[in-house]
């Protein structure tokens, strides 16, 4: 069995009065609402996406 590696991601602050991509970042991840997680499978394009909004996510491998 290969196993992915997954990543959680949460949003801990709100995107109000963030720049429209950021915002744009965060639905990407599949985050709606504050405090919702979610798990993601660890890439480099979900990593990137994480860096970009890092002051708004906690991510937890």
């Amino acid at each position: 069995m290969n196993a992915k590696k997954t990543v959680k991601v949460a949003l801990v602050k709100s995107v109000a009065g963030c720049k429209e991509a950021h915002r744009a970042t965060v639905r990407g991840l599949g985050l709606r609402r504050l405090h919702q997680t979610v798990q993601l499978e660890d890439t480099p394009a979900v990593r990137g996406m994480i860096n970009r909004v890092n002051y708004l996510v906690r991510c937890d491998d």
